[in-house]
């Protein structure tokens, strides 16, 4: 691998990214309209639906569904590695897919599907609506700015997710101790968004606030 040439991956990249945007699109939209609209929700303590709600299955089959894509998102890695894009595979890289796909599988297995996590599912699935979006423009014009000038403002979208979660588990474990939702968890949750958080935003400074001062100066 290492006296090989770069795979040329453009079409496969495209298609990927095309399926992924609409995945996330496409759950997004049941997870806004399933645990948000359809159902009360209560930011300082969602719990997992009875057995016997209209939408568990519905419930059960979006965790299940949103598990499902964390593993597809470990590609992006392949992708980088067959590629010998190496730069990309940071350690924020790494430690958010692995925490991705860990996450949602501890959930379901220590407590069940749907529940507090739902406000991550949601948020989630937007950002990477957004992000393969532009993954996918920038794979169809490489190296053209005019399409993808917009980066920076995913990284803040992302930051932006991450400022929600916590600021949810804060107000859970504040003010509603008493909930279902399993307070080990909810911690979880806090220190898992929390450390991304402070990646995502050190990363915002390397790429783009840092480069600005040196100009300046």
């Amino acid at each position: 691998m290492e006296h090989r040439k770069p795979y040329n991956l453009k079409n496969a990249i495209l298609v990927y990214n095309a399926i992924q945007m609409i995945y996330n699109a496409y759950m997004f939209v049941h997870i806004l309209e399933g645990f948000f609209i359809n159902t009360p929700y209560n930011l300082y303590c969602m719990e997992t639906l009875p057995a016997d709600h209209p939408i568990k299955n519905k419930e059960r089959w979006i965790s299940y569904v949103y598990f499902l894509n964390k593993v597809l998102d470990m590609l992006d890695t392949v992708f980088f590695v067959l590629r010998k894009s190496y730069k990309q595979i940071t350690v924020l890289h790494v430690y958010h897919h692995i925490t991705m796909v860990c996450a949602p599988f501890l959930v379901m297995q220590l407590y069940g599907v749907g529940g507090q996590f739902a406000v991550m599912g949601l948020c989630n699935t937007f950002v990477h609506a957004v992000m393969y979006y532009y993954y996918f423009i920038s794979a169809m014009y490489p190296g053209d700015r005019n399409h993808v000038w917009w980066k920076k403002y995913i990284t803040r979208l992302q930051i932006v997710q991450f400022v929600i979660l916590c600021t949810q588990s804060i107000l859970m474990l504040l003010f509603n101790r008493g909930c279902g939702f399993p307070v080990l968890l909810q911690y979880l949750q806090l220190f898992e968004s929390g450390a991304i958080m402070v990646m995502f935003g050190k990363f915002y400074y390397k790429a783009y606030i840092k480069p600005q001062n040196v100009k300046q100066q």
